[in-house]
């Protein structure tokens, strides 16, 4: 498991599972949350660039792993952060009673008992953006890889209004609307894509 460590050097990962377990007792306390936390496993993602935290479910042990993103930990004063690590918890909740976890009413229900968010703050610059082209239109959407919409725009639609939309590589302010011109803005930044 992440954050462990074989002699007393202890490491960033150390403090942000101490942090977050010490939090989880914590709620888990004070909400009367019937979460196992012995049932719970703990672990760090060094590469998490998106999501601030995970909660994985293993069926097969009945165990439920809570992944906290270090880039996040960095980026968030406690209070955010601690609100990512209530937000895990009810997912782990879910996944223990019902073996099953989503966003639905049930989990929001019980995450704003906890005063846990739906959605995460973002902790890192995204790589593209989606601009609606419609004049009345103010829709925009970040995406940190290179997905469908972002290789296609002309075959996606704005998440408002329906219209169309055009993809900024934010490093370099390019733009465009379809397949070809990702392709286009792709060969003609080389390197610096």
């Amino acid at each position: 498991m992440t954050g462990e460590s074989d002699d007393e050097t202890y490491t960033l990962d150390d403090e942000l599972l101490a942090r977050a377990r010490i939090h989880a007792r914590e709620v888990v306390d004070e909400y009367d949350v019937s979460v196992d936390l012995g049932a719970l496993e703990w672990d760090v993602s060094a590469r998490a660039k998106r999501r601030a935290g995970a909660c994985r479910w293993h069926a097969d042990r009945e165990v439920a792993t809570i992944v906290l993103a270090r880039r996040a930990y960095e980026a968030y004063d406690w209070p955010a952060f601690a609100a990512v690590v209530r937000h895990e918890l009810v997912h782990a909740w879910e996944f223990q009673q019902f073996g099953e976890s989503g966003h639905g009413p049930r989990f929001l229900e019980r995450a704003a008992e906890l005063d846990a968010p739906r959605h995460c703050q973002s902790f890192s610059d995204p790589r593209y953006v989606l601009h609606c082209l419609e004049d009345h239109c103010d829709w925009r959407a970040e995406r940190h890889r290179a997905s469908q919409p972002v290789k296609a725009p002309d075959q996606y639609r704005c998440g408002a209004c329906g219209g169309s939309y055009e993809v900024e590589h934010v490093e370099s302010g390019r733009t465009w609307t379809s397949a070809s011109g990702f392709g286009g803005v792709k060969a003609a930044l080389g390197d610096r894509w």
